[in-house]
């Protein structure tokens, strides 16, 4: 599965990288909502969330589900003004201007999108338009619970009313916390936007996408951009621009803006030394089944601790050494286990840094 961006006739000089604050607050929102996808996040949203004014703390619950569960469109206003090649504002109230150019149908269907209830990535009626489509996305948000619901219900009944209640929220943000952040932040995302347009004169688009991420490349033959995510999605850059948008609080989320009509966005976590390369959803997959079986669980128990050969392996466990070699292959094959050779012996041991990437239940779970 993969979201693929159709590049045909794309112009070098149409590719931007360009910082956003308004971006960049969403992925602060989000790490202050969902915590547990951060670790690397823990001190800083502790520290803000101990001087978070209540007030503040309670309308930050009222939509949190733009930037939860969903990371809404909205935070990434610039991709739907018509023309489909707007940049970035340098400054949060120049991103938040941009966010009042949409249109109201582009703003209720872009908040929308929690609810799953419009056409993502082809044109169909809007909420606003179609008595059909608003009460699906009545019936979608009530199911989610009432705090949906009553913003549904504001959102469709008033959406200049619900703009500037996001407006006023976004500043109040900036002023309790995020400017600070923005202030310390801004400096390494502008570093990146430098380096990679400096990878994409040099050296071309094809590089610059290996530096954002090894889960982004570049299919020349068919002149397309391709992500590899759980999921599926189809956009194009058409006759407007391509956009990559750098973040400093996201990782591990790499996302692909693909609304129907809108300039596709590209917006990566910037490079972090601490943190190796993903593994594909391929690699992924081959993980997952080859610690599914219980006989390589109890192999990799053994392997967590301490390095064995297969011999030994297969007396402890009671079986041949044959049978122990295969799964040991699978095992190797998912890259889960090193081998190394001592005197006449191959030892295997396990690979704890890529087991404790897939989980710390698990990695907990066969060293308890």
């Amino acid at each position: 599965m993969s979201v693929d961006i159709d590049i045909s006739g794309l112009r070098p000089e149409r590719v931007s990288v360009v910082p956003s604050p308004l971006a960049e607050l969403s992925m602060a929102l989000h790490a202050l909502a969902e915590p547990g996808h951060h670790p690397g996040l823990q001190g800083w949203v502790t520290g803000v969330t101990a001087r978070l004014d209540s007030h503040l703390a309670d309308r930050m619950c009222e939509a949190d589900f733009l930037w939860r569960t969903t990371f809404s469109d909205l935070f990434l206003p610039y991709a739907g003004i018509p023309g489909r090649a707007a940049l970035p504002g340098a400054t949060l109230a120049e991103d938040m201007d941009l966010l009042d150019k949409l249109s109201d149908e582009q703003f209720v269907d872009a908040a929308l999108e929690f609810t799953c209830a419009t056409c993502y990535s082809t044109s169909g009626p809007t909420a606003l338009s179609d008595a059909g489509v608003r009460g699906r996305a009545l019936e979608l948000a009530a199911a989610r619970g009432p705090r949906q619901l009553r913003f549904t219900e504001r959102l469709l009944a008033d959406p200049p009313r619900t703009r500037a209640w996001l407006r006023q929220f976004l500043q109040d943000c900036d002023e309790a916390f995020f400017a600070d952040a923005w202030s310390r932040l801004r400096h390494q995302l502008a570093a990146d936007a430098r380096h990679k347009t400096d990878l994409l004169r040099r050296k071309g688009l094809a590089e610059a996408l290996a530096a954002v991420s090894p889960a982004v490349t570049l299919d020349e033959a068919k002149d397309r951009i391709v992500v590899d995510k759980l999921g599926e999605g189809r956009t194009a850059t058409g006759d407007g621009g391509l956009l990559f948008v750098p973040t400093s609080l996201g990782w591990p989320h790499l996302m692909v803006l693909h609304r129907h009509g809108w300039q596709p966005v590209l917006h990566y976590p910037v490079a972090s030394p601490e943190l190796s390369a993903p593994p594909s959803l391929e690699q992924l997959t081959l993980r997952m089944t080859a610690l599914s079986h219980p006989v390589r669980m109890r192999i990799c128990r053994h392997l967590a601790r301490s390095a064995y050969t297969t011999s030994e392996l297969a007396q402890a466990h009671g079986m041949t050494a044959p049978e122990i070699s295969r799964h040991l292959g699978v095992l190797k094959k998912a890259g889960l286990i090193t081998t190394r050779r001592r005197g006449r012996y191959v030892l295997h041991q396990m690979d704890v840094t890529a087991v404790a990437r897939l989980g710390s239940d698990f990695l907990e779970g066969i060293l308890r």
